[in-house]
């Protein structure tokens, strides 16, 4: 997580992967904290990150409480400035990486390859390993310096998924498109999932457009 709005569709991704099987390993950037905590109200700690995750799960897009029972000791917390840790390292075994929400900045430092912190660090290890990388960026309007960073991305092969809702799987509630967009960065990463109702075509010729 970098620190953009958006921290709904990060819970989103996390609830889907952990639905999934998958195993996680979790970076908190510095400024998502700040982000996590004026969207949410809750201030994640190191020393009580589990209980934090859990509680921040527990919460729907709305900020109403809902139901989440997921093995938690399938997430491993690596603190952003920790550049020592385990997904710094190319040897370390990973699937792949997802940056949900990804900030401007965060894409910058990517495509630049500065390493700064574990966030930016582990894409470069993911992208020099050819792992796949998928960039969730929440900005809008996007500048010309963000643009030529996303097309940098695209071309050192990640996956660039814009924070965009679409309406066609009939959503009725905030959180449905918030799982509509987590959906499509699952998609991209090869993770099963039923978060949204995908199209199927239609009769009569129709068509609609991503």
């Amino acid at each position: 997580m970098s620190g953009a709005s958006g921290t709904p569709y990060a819970a989103s991704v996390l609830r889907a992967l952990l639905a999934a099987g998958e195993s996680v390993d979790l970076v908190v950037s510095r400024a998502s904290r700040l982000t996590l905590l004026d969207e949410t109200g809750i201030a994640f700690r190191d020393a009580h990150w589990r209980d934090d995750l859990r509680e921040w799960l527990t919460r729907g897009a709305d900020g109403k409480p809902g139901a989440f029972d997921a093995d938690l000791e399938r997430v491993r917390y690596w603190p952003a400035g920790d550049l020592a840790a385990g997904p710094s390292s190319g040897s370390y075994p990973v699937k792949g990486m997802l940056i949900v929400p990804a900030s401007t900045a965060c894409v910058a430092g990517v495509a630049l390859g500065l390493s700064k912190d574990l966030l930016q660090r582990a894409a470069s290890v993911t992208l020099k390993e050819r792992r796949p990388l998928v960039v969730a960026v929440r900005e809008t309007p996007l500048g010309g310096q963000t643009l030529r960073h996303l097309v940098t991305l695209d071309d050192l092969g990640a996956v660039v998924v814009p924070t965009s809702p679409a309406f066609y799987a009939g959503a009725t509630h905030i959180q449905d498109l918030v799982d509509f967009v987590a959906g499509r960065v699952l998609d991209a990463a090869g993770v099963e999932h039923r978060l949204y109702r995908r199209w199927e075509g239609e009769l009569g010729g129709g068509g609609r457009t991503d």
